[in-house]
């Protein structure tokens, strides 16, 4: 039987860059095809070449879909998509309301928009995928004000619109709760056994569904022949407690409105001197808006205040300067022409990708940074040629270069392989000692270092409890 896509000895480029070579694969129908691999290995421009979205500069590749044989990738590009972070991205960061309906009826055409009446197919295609994927209460609602993991669901969904044979999936359990990670696991399975075939890139290999999956092994841009390993994991180090108890953050009565939305609060809440915070919660309770909340990001309501008594003056670049933050959002306003050193830079001066010229003793700075976290070799490189787990290697060096006093990481590890974790938990206790107070907002215990000192766990934006973590049970929590 024809393969839905074949690759012969593939090289591709970018930027004066090769990201694949001499990459040869088959996907076969109704398979279940797992890529691994380190972070920049080739596993998100490897989807993307089977979407149809990058070609070939060396080699051939050929689809059998529906039945044919083609070598251009047109059809290809209608009805296959990769679900993951940079197709929520293109929604989120647009300037006018698209409800999800107008997201779904978009993949039905084949488009990135909704520009067409819905014809009576599409609307009877659109009622039959937004009952299989859990979206049909949805379908009304403004696609930015939806939760983590009722957004991957509706890009998952979209990508269901056209029928298509193939899914692409790019690190699809990051980000989300375990509650929304068993919900898409179950659609994935009911799609899979239709005959629809999976190919998922991921580092979590024990969040993808139960499946019969074929490894293929991905590094340095080829298909290496290597069985697949569990990842060694080391216990990351504890964190000091920082001297002191005087108030750093304290909310009183915040309220924050997100598209119309009440996403946070009422909430009445303080981070002192001293404390490590761990907040969890579902998708949806809240947690990214208080991170953005504290960072300056978003304003409280009327009636409720934010004060920020360690800066001398609270004023933006003055937040942007002391707080270091990583997360979904920002990584998704970091896909411009910007260089890996422009980015990290921009922490220095409060800015986001351009910055002021940098001194001697900064430019020494990233440059020693760069080369603890391994990201020498994407100082020069563009943020939008970047996979998602090179870009938050760059984004954990921004926010880390400068010392911050506040340090957020929300979700800040996703995407990552588990020696880029390693390498970047192994900076924290050097920087709580001179003064860092870290708040970590997470969905797995792995992702929480031991010494957090208290836990605010919040539920459709407001908080279900707040208190200190005993020392035993912190990295467990």
């Amino acid at each position: 039987m024809r393969p839905l896509v074949d690759l012969h000895a593939v090289t591709v480029r970018a930027g004066g860059d090769t990201l694949l070579s001499d990459v040869t694969l088959q996907v076969q129908r109704g398979e279940a095809l797992r890529l691994w691999g380190p972070n920049g290995g080739g596993k998100t421009t490897l989807l993307r070449l089977l979407a149809g979205q990058v070609a070939p500069v060396e080699g051939l590749r050929t689809y059998g879909l529906r039945g044919g044989v083609q070598h251009s990738a047109v059809q290809a590009r209608q009805t296959l998509g990769v679900v993951g972070p940079d197709a929520e991205a293109f929604y989120l960061t647009r300037d006018w309301a698209q409800t999800v309906q107008d997201v779904l009826l978009s993949g039905f055409e084949g488009e990135l928009l909704n520009l067409w009446d819905a014809r009576p197919e599409a609307l009877q295609r659109l009622e039959e995928v937004s009952v299989l994927t859990g979206l049909t209460s949805l379908l009304t609602r403004d696609f930015r004000t939806l939760s983590h993991g009722q957004r991957r669901r509706a890009i998952l969904a979209r990508a269901l619109m056209a029928a298509p044979e193939l899914l692409l999936l790019d690190e699809f359990t990051d980000g989300l709760s375990e509650g929304a990670r068993a919900g898409l696991s179950e659609v994935l399975t009911n799609v899979h056994k239709a005959g629809v075939a999976i190919v998922l890139a991921t580092h979590r290999p024990e969040e993808a569904p139960e499946l019969s999956w074929r490894s293929v092994h991905v590094q340095g841009g080829r298909i290496v022949d290597e069985p697949a390993t569990s990842a060694e994991t080391s216990l990351a180090p504890t964190l000091p407690r920082p001297p002191g108890s005087a108030p750093l953050v304290q909310l009183d009565h915040a309220e924050v409105y997100r598209n119309g939305h009440l996403a946070l609060g009422p909430l009445s809440w303080s981070w002192n001197t001293g404390q490590h915070w761990l907040v969890t919660g579902e998708n949806g309770s809240g947690k990214s808006t208080l991170a953005r909340l504290i960072a300056g990001e978003f304003h409280a309501a009327l009636g409720g205040q934010v004060t920020r008594p360690f800066l001398t003056r609270d004023l933006l670049t003055e937040r942007r300067r002391s707080v270091g933050l990583v997360s979904a959002e920002l990584g998704m306003r970091q896909r411009r022409e910007w260089t890996g050193r422009d980015l990290i830079g921009s922490a220095f001066a409060g800015t986001e990708g351009f910055s002021e010229l940098l001194s001697p003793a900064q430019e020494a700075q990233v440059e020693a940074l760069a080369a603890q976290l391994g990201v020498t070799g994407l100082l020069s490189r563009h943020t939008e040629t970047l996979s998602q787990g090179q870009l938050r290697r760059l984004l954990l060096a921004r926010a880390v270069v400068h010392g911050p006093r506040l340090l957020i990481l929300d979700e800040g590890l996703d995407f990552l392989d588990a020696s880029s974790r390693t390498a970047f938990l192994a900076l924290l206790p050097d920087l709580a000692a001179k003064g860092t107070h870290v708040m970590v907002v997470a969905h797995r215990a792995s992702d929480a270092p031991p010494g957090l000192t208290h836990h605010l766990h919040l539920d459709h934006g407001q908080a279900v409890y707040s208190r200190a973590l005993q020392p035993a049970r912190v990295a467990s929590s």
